[in-house]
């Protein structure tokens, strides 16, 4: 059964979430190489994911950071705004 682009969004989010509470940071293609392995029967490919990370940064689930490379992160919470 094929996926959608918002179920490969979804399984990235939950990848990113495991990988931050490990205290690891993903690249993109770090990403999209987990999701085309862990996928493959279900003909995931590298457009489906570009636009699933696209789907993530602009719904605000995921933001980029950069730390001598770029990383796909949860979006971390400013210590006012945990009121």
């Amino acid at each position: 059964m094929a996926m959608t682009v918002d179920q490969i969004a979804d399984a990235m989010y939950k990848e990113v979430e495991e990988a931050t509470n490990f205290g690891k940071k993903l690249k993109p293609m770090d990403l999209t190489k987990a999701m085309l392995k862990a996928y493959e029967e279900e003909g995931v490919d590298k457009k489906m994911c570009k636009s699933a990370i696209k789907n993530l940064v602009d719904s605000g689930r995921l933001v980029y950071t950069y730390f001598g490379g770029s990383y796909l992160e949860l979006p971390h919470r400013e210590g006012a705004a945990n009121d």
